[in-house]
């Protein structure tokens, strides 16, 4: 069976890994001409952590979890320090013991993803680069793209990994999807400490090993982290516009600083440490579930963003896209090249509500720490932890695709033939 991945960001490079692994020949397509180190912090939980710990290097056997372990925060010491807006500490969230057979990673985007895409051209995966997706089509036997270039590629099956601003999801849906507007926008920033450590009113938190620390307020929220035993510094900031404020014509920092203005005066310190150029800016967008993921001759499919985007609340926007690819995988070695419409309604079936209930976690996030229940927190602080589910974290996406989708597949057969 012949597969194209279409991105190569951590959904298209899992899925193909995994198709990889279960024996099909995989090839991703990518508009960059070359990786740049886009991005700040990412979060990889305990239920991406299986899957990365099953990868193993083909030249040392080195497992790719224990590539991502130097690179990411270590928490064990200080855990998660909680704030209102006036400085107060409302609690210490401890981390959980660590899992070897499960690990966690939080760090910086482009140093994870160098190593997943390393470790795609290890496994021998052709990645082309500089080559933009212009078009999808399909038939009853087979499916393509075509490339700016003219050139068109064809295959047994197209996956569309090409995130947030996915022309493959028009393609599946028929029709242009507009984004949902969330109310809110986000400031993120990633910068090395060297401004923070100089300021004695802010060197504590890179002097003290890794940090991630936040205030809460009114219709705001403000996290702030330190990283690499604090050689860097991330922070990231979600808010709902105030016109007055956003209507102005103003640096960004000018804007965090009125936003702020009334907060813990450590917040605006730390801003102030930050490069304006390392500041980005954005609106929170997302779409809602969308009626299907599979096009309409069961050829093309979609995971990840082009799927189901998050909102960075629910810290869960990189292992859904995983858990997309180690599916995806499974149900095509299973079903066969025979019957690969079936693998993928198989495959949005068995993962549609599992990720429709992660992405209502990012929102309930939001909204526990922009809209506190004050008299809710006094008697329990720790209802303001950041959440770390277990049905998210626990769940392994290898074995719950192997154990269903021989069924799903014959069910999908079945209706079909019915």
């Amino acid at each position: 069976m012949n597969v194209i991945v279409i991105g190569a960001g951590f959904g298209g490079l899992t899925t193909a890994i995994e198709c990889k692994k279960q024996g099909l020949s995989v090839a991703i397509y990518e508009a960059f001409a070359k990786l740049k180190p886009l991005g700040d912090v990412i979060s990889f939980g305990a239920n991406a952590g299986k899957i990365l710990r099953r990868w193993r290097t083909p030249a040392d056997d080195k497992r790719v979890s224990d590539l991502f372990d130097p690179l990411s925060i270590k928490l064990e010491r200080n855990g998660f320090n909680l704030h209102r807006s006036n400085g107060q500490l409302i609690f210490n969230q401890k981390m959980p013991p660590k899992d070897p057979e499960a690990p966690m990673f939080n760090g910086h985007r482009a140093d994870f993803h160098q190593i997943v895409f390393q470790y795609a051209l290890d496994m021998g995966i052709p990645i082309h680069l500089g080559q933009r997706c212009q078009q999808y089509f399909e038939s009853e036997d087979a499916a393509g793209i075509l490339l700016e270039s003219g050139e068109k590629v064809t295959a047994d099956v197209v996956i569309a990994a090409d995130g947030f601003r996915s022309i493959g999801r028009d393609f599946v849906l028929g029709y242009h999807l507009q984004p949902t507007e969330s109310g809110h926008k986000c400031f993120r920033s990633w910068f090395t400490g060297e401004e923070i450590l100089k300021d004695p009113e802010t060197s504590r938190f890179c002097s003290n090993g890794d940090t991630f620390t936040g205030w809460i307020g009114h219709d705001v929220h403000f996290l702030f982290s330190t990283l690499k035993d604090g050689k860097d510094c991330s922070w990231a900031i979600t808010y709902k516009p105030d016109p007055v404020i956003d209507g102005l014509s103003r640096t960004r920092k000018e804007r965090l600083y009125d936003i702020f203005k009334d907060w813990d005066p450590i917040c605006h310190r730390l801003i102030s440490k930050t490069p304006e150029e390392k500041i980005l800016e954005w609106d929170a967008v997302y779409h809602d579930p969308l009626p299907t993921w599979v096009s309409m001759k069961g050829r093309i499919a979609l995971v990840g963003d082009s799927a189901h985007p998050m909102l960075p609340t629910s810290a869960q926007g990189a292992a859904q896209a995983m858990e997309d690819g180690v599916t995806i995988a499974v149900c095509l070695r299973t079903a066969g090249t025979g019957n690969i419409s079936a693998a993928l309604r198989a495959y949005q079936n068995i993962r549609y509500e599992r990720v429709k209930s992660v992405q209502r976690t990012g929102e309930a996030t939001r909204e526990m720490w922009h809209r506190t229940d004050w008299d809710k927190v006094a008697k329990d602080p720790s209802s303001l932890s950041f959440p770390r589910e277990d049905w998210i974290h626990s769940h392994d996406a290898e074995q719950h695709a192997e154990s269903t989708a021989g069924d799903e597949i014959e069910r999908v057969i079945g209706l079909r033939l019915s």
